[in-house]
């Protein structure tokens, strides 16, 4: 992907872990579940490690050992493998990273530290561009989610200064509500991915331009939400908002 100047775009479902009743990581499953992604869902782009996958939870080796899985099995079938590497340590996300380019990832993503939070956008910056630096020849995306990292930087002021900085930066997997702040992204740095990352507005992404999305519902929601990207496509509005309401009652109804 670093290579022929592809963009990221349309759904990247954003992986479970599969876990054994032994609270191991279960990798066997991982060849049938990207079948299921791919015949079932016709998602054939994932987000590994992320916040659904409980990347920050589990130890650097169990990380490495799911991006080793997901790598092998999506070889072939899947379009892009994004590998999110963030850590508090800043040393064992740049060993992640590194990691993940030996493996053949397509992509790396990573948050902002959250406990000890950068003081200012340059000092996120150069966290970032020191994770990203260890796989230089892996595409770049800074993974925004203020809800969760605490870390509230407009993003369409840190993307000039990761343009600047990031010589492999290619976008952001944009986890938030406002759209403001998303719009103006698109608007000013019109070659690099924006993906939405809040699913049940995902169609008011789209409006504002959004090239794809990440999240958590795509791996049992992706030919459902497949359906509303081709209506929206096609200018069918309202189809389009019946999709988005079925989805975001579906997200109500399960997890409040």
């Amino acid at each position: 992907m670093a290579s022929d100047g592809k963009r990221l775009k349309g759904l990247v479902a954003a992986t479970f872990t599969p876990m054994t009743l032994n609270s191991e990581v279960n990798l066997p499953i991982i060849q049938q579940y990207v079948d299921y992604l791919v015949h079932k869902q016709k998602v054939k782009n994932i987000f590994v490690n992320g916040t659904t996958g409980e990347g920050m939870s589990l130890s650097v080796q169990e990380r490495k050992r799911l991006t080793e899985e997901w790598v092998k099995h999506a070889r072939g079938k899947m379009d892009n493998v994004v590998v999110h590497v963030g850590c508090l340590s800043l040393e064992d996300a740049k060993d992640l990273a590194a990691h993940a380019a030996s493996c053949g990832a397509d992509a790396i993503s990573a948050v902002s530290p959250s406990f000890m939070k950068p003081s200012c956008p340059d000092a996120l910056v150069m966290y970032l561009k020191e994770v990203a630096a260890a796989a230089p020849s892996l595409p770049f995306y800074y993974y925004h989610i203020p809800s969760l990292t605490g870390v509230t930087f407009r993003v369409s002021d840190l993307t000039g200064r990761m343009k600047a900085h990031i010589p492999s930066f290619r976008g952001v997997k944009f986890t938030d509500t406002n759209l403001l702040d998303f719009s103006l992204c698109i608007h000013l740095y019109k070659e690099h991915d924006f993906l939405y990352g809040v699913d049940e507005q995902l169609l008011g992404g789209l409006v504002f331009g959004a090239h794809g999305a990440v999240g958590s519902t795509y791996n049992y929601l992706g030919a459902t939400t497949n359906t509303m990207l081709t209506a929206y496509e096609e200018g069918d509005i309202e189809k389009a908002r019946k999709i988005q309401t079925s989805v975001f009652l579906f997200f109500f109804h399960f997890f409040f």
